[in-house]
């Protein structure tokens, strides 16, 4: 029987266990959006973790849609992740960068020159984001060009490169909870007409672009993607057919040779199977040739049941991992877990970020 603790392999990345560190935004950015001397710490706690997959991260300054968030844009920031890369593999970790374009889900304050976020639409999400002020309203999307998104693609792939430069084993591309790319995805968002919009194979064209540039730059082999078919998380109503465009989606990237499909099951922090909908993620895994990750508030114990039934091949932890940086050796050891604080989620200091206790030596 395959156990959380059994070593995989994700392409070309060799993982120790299969419980993964979910990427998790905290809000810790210092100045120039470069993660800090506490972001090195924190990583390097939980290097215990099959794979880490590093907070979503922006590829561009457009790309930023929450205050103190990093990026992966310029040099400073590349040589602020190589520490937190050389911490996490001299702690015996593995860890790769997950890219982030949030489109419409943004606020002007945080973008170049008070500049309207950027979207598949021009329709605002009734939806907020922390800015420099509080809680405040998202700004009203301008839709992109068809000309402009060659150079977005062209974002994606300085991004990852980058991510590799700064000692990443691979990024994650992030195309779930209802960011840029999965705003392209949903006709639930995307009105355009044209080459990305309309069709299934319109809509997923980006996406598949994306993916394309990327793979082409690192390889498939350090190359992951998340997805998030029935999340209505930032306001975003579900697709008009989302078993049939994600098969499709799935179907389009699996000749890239992909490290590991990493699936939000469910409402985002929510339930797995929203009531009155129906998805099979089975038809997803069996259209990708790669490792099946999955996330959405398991249980050690839900863990190891859908591994011992083959439905998985590993499985990502978010909440558990803020309150627990052992959280492998708790699982193996069926240790009592932390208490999760809700002071210090997003954003502060050491409180509620590196000072959760790991299990005495």
């Amino acid at each position: 029987m395959t156990s959380l603790f059994d070593p995989i392999k994700f392409g070309d990345i060799a993982l120790a266990n299969r419980v993964v560190m979910a990427p998790l935004t905290r809000s810790r950015a210092i100045d120039g959006l470069k993660p800090g001397p506490m972001t090195v710490d924190y990583y390097r706690q939980r290097a215990t973790a099959g794979l880490i997959i590093a907070e979503a991260t922006q590829i561009s300054p457009m790309a930023q849609g929450y205050i103190g968030t990093p990026g992966i844009h310029s040099e400073e920031q590349v040589a602020a992740w190589r520490e937190v890369t050389n911490a996490v593999h001299a702690a015996g970790g593995k860890i790769v960068l997950q890219l982030w374009h949030v489109g419409r889900i943004s606020h002007s304050s945080l973008l170049p020159d008070g500049a309207a976020p950027v979207s598949s639409t021009n329709r605002a999400a009734n939806a907020k984001t922390f800015t420099a002020d509080g809680y405040s309203d998202v700004s009203t999307p301008r839709a992109l060009r068809d000309d402009e998104l060659p150079g977005l693609v062209e974002d994606y792939r300085k991004a990852a490169r980058n991510a590799i430069e700064a000692g990443f084993d691979g990024v994650e591309v992030h195309a779930a909870n209802t960011y840029l790319l999965e705003q392209f995805l949903r006709d639930s968002v995307n009105d355009r007409s044209g080459p990305y919009g309309g069709s299934i194979q319109n809509r997923a064209r980006l996406l598949i672009e994306v993916m394309q540039a990327v793979t082409k730059e690192i390889g498939g082999g350090r190359t992951g993607i998340r997805l998030s078919p029935m999340t209505t998380f930032n306001d975003t109503a579900l697709d008009s057919a989302p078993q049939a465009l994600y098969n499709y989606v799935v179907e389009q990237i699996a000749p890239l040779g992909l490290a590991y499909l990493h699936v939000v099951e469910g409402e985002t922090g929510g339930v797995r199977q929203p009531a009155g909908t129906s998805f099979d993620y089975a038809v997803l895994r069996s259209r990708f040739p790669g490792a099946f990750l999955v996330n959405n508030g398991f249980s050690g114990s839900e863990a190891q049941s859908v591994l011992s039934d083959k439905l998985v091949d590993a499985v990502a932890f978010g909440r558990l991992f803020i309150a627990n940086p052992d959280l492998v050796r708790r699982l193996r050891e069926s240790k009592p877990l932390n208490t999760l604080r809700e002071e210090g989620m997003y954003g502060g200091g050491a409180e509620g970020y590196i000072d959760y206790p790991a299990l005495p030596a």
